[in-house]
């Protein structure tokens, strides 16, 4: 069993443990800034050094790390940890020990009137080894000089507070030879920066443990926000580390996002970390074996009409290359050809449509239907497919895993470009997504899901049992894409249990728990029914099937549930910016092709037709438009004095533009400008794609000079509100990178911090086992920012907002994705709409900036 704490015993053993007593040898504590760091360029962070009483300089003593340090040094703190160290080194219950508490990095403005910028989360959530070579190899040398510790890494130890919690492992998983022993507290497990792909990745080691020990420390009431579940993610990373057979141990305590419960239970955690016979937890199963009986509508009724469920012939894919499958299409025996009928879809069709099995899903429909309790709707059973070159292993497809797990697009174009119009050219089938529905068991769940994630147009409805959602092939990144994505219309049923199957791809019962919640924070119209025991396989979903199937065929219309209070100070969720009932709206339309969105101080927006050739001006307070000038740019912005610059790298030179009359001057030649920023001391500041540089322009003389390079394909740029971070996507690259901007434009402490959302390939190898096959280029493009401090990026996924530090706070798709999303800007009355331009058509929307 896992262990739990409650707030009285917890409280009971810790006092004493915490509590300074003053007839025991007591550590020292020396102080330090640290600002030399070439991982983290320009940051400066303070830290502290306990070196116990008992240190002997010619034995090595055992190390410990605490990220957010001097949270975890402070002497009336929750933690309290010098007091807390001395106490257990004096009763011998650990082994001498010196700790380094270091704070996450802050870049220092210098830049008059700009603040200083946290670099915490970049450096704490990140999924990579840079923090760890940071420790290792840059700040531990300065922060022990002269202090003796052991090199051993069963001797050194790290441990961190939320995002410290995630970088403490993250440390050690990445320098299993520098660290093994991980001590979290209310660990950031959670897509921050992509830290909920922990699991999956802890389960692909089972052969192959990497040699490091996991304390977690979890409140049962911690957060459930943009970024994620923490009681969830917590207890799913317990899982993995269970079935990958490291030595973790799992608390769960009261309390939620707070250090109290961890700093309580802190001595028995240090403890456990040292004790090489510390008791671990234990692989549960849950799996039970209740007995089964259809549900009254899986029944047949002799006294209704039946429908009928109608052989098709053999279906070989174009799709799916050389593969056959058997599939089958039920018609009520209310269909009437004159009217558009509703379509539900079933992947795993033979063994969904069997009326003797547990589904019995044509018995089911007849009965529902009969009763008024959905509409008459068609179904259509398909099998996976199976190589027809291939004899059968028993009788199971080849094809089903690579089919049904595979994100991206190509199985719900089968349907569509293949199996759906040989349907729709026997019955009559509505068009309103509204009526059609989608759904399977287990690897049929998550196929259904991507379907209508795909293609919400086409399927409003999901029904999902034991669904899949697990690293079987890249499925569990959904509850991270499904908070950071905006809502899409559709509604979800889903079926799951304790029981369900636990393996190396994942656990099926928390991976349930994790998208539920994700569907619910959301506030997508989804119902998730629950029950201890049973296992993987149809018992509990067929015994809910049909209630479930009148919940989602209900007729009625529901407003979201919002619940915000989790989002932390800093949060920026998309659920608070967007309006309700709020969509894209047309601005422009029948253009050659839009770019080079602004605005002025008043709202009012401009853009280009670049092969108008035009440059318009869109007026904040009325709509209208007017030509300002005859010239093609692909980046324009305002400077400072009001002066309107623009790019025109076919000319090799910037210009200025004189919106009321029209005049072109030139003000630097010889560049190939992409986009442009200009900062308050009005100096531009261009992407050069191609050389891979941003250019600073002194505008009084046309002097140029590279100011940056390096960045695979440069193209938008923008600056923060005050002035003093320079964000730079990459249209090539998997980032957006930001850097400190001082004096006359000059450019340092350039860090990757925002990690962009990529696309999928869709010709790509959806491998076992793997992440999706992503296209390494986000063409990341013009960029934005609001007076909050968001930056807006355009890129292959659509508008990407990141919040002040960097952190992804969801994407907005494109309203026609078809077509290149090339720039966006914040115009309009207040400066609240954000315009883009998509294509040969410029959009907007109404935000709550």
């Amino acid at each position: 069993m896992l262990g739990t704490v409650t707030p009285a015993s917890a409280e009971k053993q810790s006092d004493a443990a915490r509590t300074n007593q003053g007839d025991i040898p007591h550590g020292t504590i020396t102080s330090g800034v640290f600002d030399d760091s070439t991982l983290f360029p320009g940051t400066t962070r303070e830290y502290r050094v306990y070196v116990p009483a008992q240190h002997d300089a010619l034995e090595p003593a055992n190390l410990m790390v605490f990220m957010d340090g001097l949270n975890y040094a402070k002497e009336q703190g929750n933690f309290r940890v010098p007091s807390v160290l001395d106490n257990l080194i004096h009763q011998g219950e650990i082994p001498v020990t010196v700790a380094v508490f270091v704070n996450p990095g802050v870049i220092p403005a210098t830049k008059p009137n700009a603040a200083g910028r946290s670099n915490r989360s970049f450096e704490y959530d990140s999924m990579s080894d840079r923090y760890s070579r940071f420790l290792v190899n840059e700040f531990l040398p300065v922060a022990l000089d002269g202090i003796r510790v052991s090199d051993q890494a069963r001797d050194r130890a790290v441990c961190g507070i939320s995002s410290g919690g995630i970088c403490a492992f993250t440390t050690a998983w990445e320098m299993p030879d520098q660290f093994s022993n991980v001590l979290s507290h209310i660990g950031s497990f959670t897509n921050i920066r992509g830290g909920w792909a922990y699991p999956g990745l802890i389960r692909k080691t089972k052969d192959n443990p990497k040699p490091i020990k996991v304390y977690l420390q979890e409140g049962k009431d911690d957060l459930n926000n943009l970024h994620g579940n923490w009681p969830l993610a917590n207890q799913d990373m317990s899982a993995a580390l269970r079935f990958a057979g490291y030595q973790s141990k799992l608390v769960m305590t009261e309390g939620g996002h707070t250090s109290k419960y961890g700093g309580a239970e802190l001595a028995s955690a240090i403890t456990w970390l040292w004790d090489d016979d510390a008791p671990v937890d234990e692989i549960e199963n849950n799996e039970t074996k209740p007995a089964w009986q259809p549900h009254p509508d899986a029944v047949e009724n002799t006294t209704i009409a039946h429908g009928t469920v109608v052989a098709m012939p053999t279906w070989e894919s174009q799709i799916f290359n050389n593969t056959v499958r058997d599939w089958w299409v039920y018609v009520p025996a209310q269909y009437d050809e004159t009217q558009p009928t509703a379509l539900m879809v079933f992947q795993d069709g033979k063994r969904m449509s069997d009326i003797k099995g547990r589904w019995r899903i044509p018995t089911v429909f007849d009965n529902l239907i009969a009763k008024g309790e959905m509409p008459p709707t068609i179904a259509v059973f398909i099998d996976p497919g199976h190589d027809k070159n291939k004899p059968r292993a028993k009788n199971k497809s080849s094809n089903r895993g690579y089919e049904y797990d595979s994100l991206g697009d190509r199985y719900t174009r089968f349907l569509l470009e293949e199996i759906l119009p040989e349907v729709e050219g026997k019955y009559n089938i509505s068009k309103d997504p509204k009526m059609r529905a989608i759904g399977g068991s287990s690897s049929g769940a998550i196929c259904a899901f991507t379907a209508a994630w795909q293609r919400p147009d086409v399927f409003s409805k999901v029904y999902s049992s034991v669904g899949s959602f697990t690293h079987l092939r890249g499925g569990n990144v959904y509850p991270a894409l499904v908070r950071k994505t905006e809502p899409k219309p559709i509604r979800v049923y889903m079926a799951d249990t304790s029981g369900d199957v636990d393996n190396a791809f994942g656990s099926w019962p928390w991976a349930n728990q994790r998208m539920a919640s994700s569907l619910q924070y959301m506030g997508y119209d989804v119902r998730f029914d629950w029950a201890e025991g049973y296992a993987h396989n149809a018992d509990y979903g067929s015994s809910r099937f049909p209630d479930a199937m009148k919940w989602l065929w209900r007729n009625e219309t529901v407003e979201p549930t919002i619940d915000t209070r989790d989002d932390l100070k800093g949060d920026m969720t998309l659920l608070n910016l967007l309006i309700p009932g709020e969509s894209w709206e047309v601005v422009a339309d029948e253009l050659g092709f839009a770019d080079a969105p602004c605005a002025d101080t008043e709202g009012n927006f401009y853009f280009s037709d670049m092969r108008a050739p035009a440059i318009y001006r869109v007026s904040a307070s009325d709509g209208l438009r007017e030509k300002i000038a005859a010239e093609a740019v692909s980046g324009l912005e305002f400077g400072p004095d009001g002066t309107l610059y623009g790019c025109q790298g076919a000319k090799k030179r910037v210009i200025s533009i004189e919106p009321s009359t029209g005049e072109i001057n030139v003000v630097a030649e010889n560049v190939t400008p992409n986009d442009l920023a200009v900062t308050d001391d009005g100096f531009v500041l261009i992407t050069e794609t191609k050389a891979k540089h941003v250019t600073r322009i002194d505008p009084r003389t046309g002097e140029t000079t590279v100011v940056d390079s390096g960045i695979t394909r440069p193209n938008g740029i923008v600056l923060s509100p005050d002035g003093g971070t320079l964000a730079v996507s990459d249209h090539g690259g998997e980032y957006t990178w930001t850097m400190r901007v001082g004096a006359g434009a000059s450019l340092d402490s350039k860090m990757p911090t925002m990690t962009m959302r990529l696309p999928i390939d869709p010709k790509g190898e959806f491998a076992f086992n793997e992440p999706p096959p992503y296209i390494t280029a986000s063409r990341g493009d013009g960029s934005a920012v609001d007076a909050a401090g968001r930056y807006y990026v355009t890129s292959a996924v659509g508008v990407q907002i990141f919040d002040p530090t960097g952190r992804l706070c969801g994407v907005l798709p494109a309203p026609n994705p078809s077509k290149p999303l090339t720039s966006c800007v914040l115009a309009g009355s207040g400066h609240g709409y954000l315009y883009i331009t998509n294509g040969n058509v410029v959009y907007r929307r109404k935000l709550k900036i």
